[in-house]
């Protein structure tokens, strides 16, 4: 039987995210999705005036393609996907994987090929040239990271993927204002003392416009202004290798110590390049259903009163100069069950215990939001 919270999720992603018109094309990319969602979105698409293309792929065999490849086949294939995303104007991307550790036991110079050659040149193309929203899909491995049967964390992931994020939207208005007119930000934690400027970069609201679920508010540091240290109490999978308790030390800007229960492995992927070592993008989190980590960084960096501080390259509209191969979003939660912390914006206290406390802010609370 058709699900009609199908179509619902496909209106938010057409009508609200890319906000298709008539005539442009619209690539939807399904990892691993049902086909039902696919034709769901091929229809929204359509009923919006849009033209669909359609891409179906797979996380394994996606993994042998990086794992065994060489300069020349990884280079075209990424032309190949950097011309056809020249040729669109939105893009749809649904990631399911069945197994978040697929990519677990690639060595890194194949991460590193594919980064250079395929990802993050397509990256360059999708994120400045086309309205794009990715999302991941619910699956039974999802609903166990999240500690859920599969049925509740079904009913969950509909509810935080179709929120209202346009009233959302209307609430991080005075947290983008009060981000610009910032210079210094200080955060202090369980294990973390992390001054560093904001000063004239550029801030970005997000109400499910290129993320879903969504609900952050971002920039990035002044490439040399971070100081101090950062315990992360979130874990993290990057390149397919899960990460607990990562410390990071910042000397000017740059990691010049990094730990973890991995710690080779952490400072193998900050040394893909130069970049890798600074930092490229903070934000602040509150989607208000998002309470706890389940290993998935599309929610995870959502997680009300978190925020993420990202090793690697900066996004274009919020731009501090850093670029790099790698953009790995690190999260810390300041909620009291996960050791409390407080936010400080030129010195006045603006969060605390994952709170919003400046009244300006407090739209932006859980209980405001839903």
């Amino acid at each position: 039987m058709h699900d009609p919270r199908l179509d619902k999720l496909a209106n938010v992603l057409t009508n609200h995210s890319t906000k298709v018109q008539p005539d442009e094309f619209v690539l939807i990319e399904g990892i691993d999705i049902p086909q039902e969602m696919v034709i769901a979105l091929i229809r929204a698409v359509r009923k919006a005036g849009g033209i669909p293309l359609v891409e179906l792929k797979q996380n394994r065999i996606h993994r042998e393609i990086i794992l065994g490849g060489d300069d020349a086949g990884i280079q075209l294939m990424g032309e190949y996907e950097i011309y056809r995303m020249k040729k669109v104007q939105a893009y749809i991307g649904i990631r399911g994987s069945h197994n978040i550790t697929e990519m677990s036991d690639v060595p890194s110079e194949a991460i590193q090929r594919y980064q250079k050659y395929w990802s993050r040149p397509l990256n360059d193309i999708r994120v400045p040239r086309t309205k794009w929203v990715v999302l991941r899909w619910p699956h039974p491995a999802m609903a166990q990271q999240a500690k859920m049967s599969t049925e509740a964390f079904e009913d969950y992931y509909f509810d935080v993927c179709t929120l209202d994020y346009s009233r959302m939207e209307q609430a991080m208005i005075p947290l983008k204002s009060m981000m610009e007119e910032t210079d210094e930000v200080r955060i202090v934690g369980e294990g973390t003392d992390l001054r560093f400027s904001i000063k004239d970069i550029p801030v970005i609201p997000c109400a499910g416009e290129y993320n879903i679920p969504d609900g952050e508010c971002f920039t990035s540091p002044v490439r040399d202004s971070v100081n101090g240290t950062i315990h992360f109490n979130t874990p993290t999978i990057y390149q397919g290798t899960t990460f607990t308790g990562i410390r990071l030390r910042f000397e000017e800007g740059k990691v010049v110590a990094a730990s973890a229960n991995n710690t080779e492995r952490l400072n193998a992927i900050l040394d893909t390049d130069e970049g890798a070592r600074y930092i490229g993008e903070f934000a602040i989190a509150f989607n208000p259903y998002i309470t706890d980590p389940m290993l998935d960084i599309l929610f995870d960096e959502k997680i009300a009163g978190s925020f993420h501080f990202t090793p690697g390259q900066a996004y274009e509209e919020a731009d501090n100069g850093n670029r790099s191969a790698v953009h790995w979003d690190m999260v810390m939660i300041q909620t009291p069950e996960h050791g409390g912390g407080e936010m400080f914006f030129d010195g006045t206290l603006v969060r605390k215990n994952g709170r919003f406390v400046h009244p300006a802010l407090e739209g932006l609370n859980p209980e405001n939001l839903k």
